[in-house]
């Protein structure tokens, strides 16, 4: 979208902003169908009714599962609804300012708050934009995420310091929530580990793009000949999902329960009823059996406990292999594998060795100015998966 030059005569910028104007309601209809408005406006009614129900909360999991969603969809509906406004506002102020005589100083004054406030709207379309390049089943979740110092000694623990800061700023930037569960300190400065969580929509979607190692070169504030340094230190994020209940459910439908004979010590019950029995989970294939108790309904009963604790153990066990995967291969805190160098010395850049994406203002990145990489990642992300 290309703004309106200010050195221009007033019926000309007047003329530009018209199409700009344009331009971000296009954009807007282009919002509404990748964020499906159409469904979103009618889960919205759905759901006005459910947490309109005296028993909502009798269930409490499935009201805070109701309720969460509701709240998602209903910011991004009111979202659309006020670009949707802001621009047709603009839209009218234009046509205002064109009934003004060219050179009028409150037109352009007018002329210079509508240039203002369309930059704002663009902005804002950029960032529903983003949210596009964000479908992936965990991206709106809170995130877990790990700083670790590598090579470089004192110089990597400070980077890793300095890393932490980058990140709190980042969140506080966004908004965001950081609960800070745990810090390391390094043997003379800086750390050698931090944990933390992220809360906030997408805290996940647009953190995973950070994950890997991260090169610092600078001039070593702990040299006393003041030498160049490269110091390393690594970042990963996995997606914050509250533990399920140890309870798992078990639907008799899934079940094979056999009875048979008990074939070991069991006083005068033994081959006389059917009282031991094996239950069979279908959808696992996991079987478990007993035979000890003295009745078939007392036997069943701890078959059943024995079948929960063995599905519990399955479940964990699935979903810590799932955030495995997700948290990515974990490489080396060294040279050959970062994927952003931040160069102090003797120049100024950060760049991003994945996207080519970079910046001299280190600065800004350092404090928490990292929108602009998150963004270029995304979007190399999908390109790579369209190729």
């Amino acid at each position: 979208m290309a703004e309106p030059d200010k050195g221009q005569p007033q019926v000309e910028r007047l003329r530009d902003l018209d199409v700009v104007i344009r331009e971000l309601g296009e954009r807007l209809r282009t919002a509404e169908g990748y964020l499906r408005l159409d469904e979103l406006v009618e889960r919205h009614a759905e759901l006005e009714k459910l947490t309109a129900d005296p028993d909502l909360w009798v269930d409490q999991d499935r009201a805070r599962a109701i309720t969460g969603e509701y709240g998602k969809i209903h910011e991004d509906i009111e979202n659309l609804a006020a670009i949707r406004n802001r621009i047709e506002e603009q839209a009218g102020l234009v046509e205002l300012a064109s009934a003004e005589p060219d050179g009028d100083e409150s037109a352009g004054d007018l002329v210079a708050e509508i240039e203002s406030e369309s930059i704002s709207i663009g902005a804002a379309l950029d960032q529903l934009e983003l949210r596009s390049l964000l479908g992936g089943p965990y991206d709106e979740s809170d995130v877990v995420a790990e700083i670790h110092a590598g090579v470089g000694g004192t110089d990597a623990q400070d980077w890793a310091e300095m890393m932490l800061r980058m990140y709190l700023r980042w969140a506080e930037r966004r908004g965001f929530t950081v609960e800070l569960d745990e810090v390391t300190p390094g043997q003379e400065a800086g750390i050698l580990s931090a944990t933390f969580i992220v809360r906030g929509r997408f805290a996940y979607g647009l953190l995973a793009s950070e994950r890997g190692v991260h090169r610092l070169v600078r001039i070593s504030p702990f040299d006393a000949n003041h030498r160049r340094q490269t110091s390393f230190a690594a970042f990963g994020a996995v997606p914050f999902i509250e533990e399920d209940s140890e309870e798992v459910p078990i639907d008799d439908k899934e079940l094979r329960i056999d009875t048979y004979r008990s074939s070991g010590a069991g006083g005068q019950h033994v081959n006389v009823t059917d009282s031991a029995v094996r239950i069979t989970h279908l959808p696992t294939g996991i079987v478990v059996s007993c035979q000890n108790e003295r009745s078939q309904h007392q036997n069943k009963a701890r078959a059943m406990q024995i079948l929960a604790a063995k599905l519990a153990e399955r479940q964990r066990a699935e979903r810590q292999a799932e955030r495995d995967a997700l948290a990515g291969p974990r490489q080396e805190v060294a040279w050959g594998n970062q994927i952003r160098s931040y160069v102090l010395a003797p120049f100024q850049l950060v760049k991003d060795l994945r996207t080519q994406h970079e910046t001299g203002n280190v600065d800004a990145v350092l404090d928490g100015d990292l929108d602009g990489f998150i963004e270029a990642f995304l979007r190399w992300q999908r390109s790579r998966s369209q190729s």
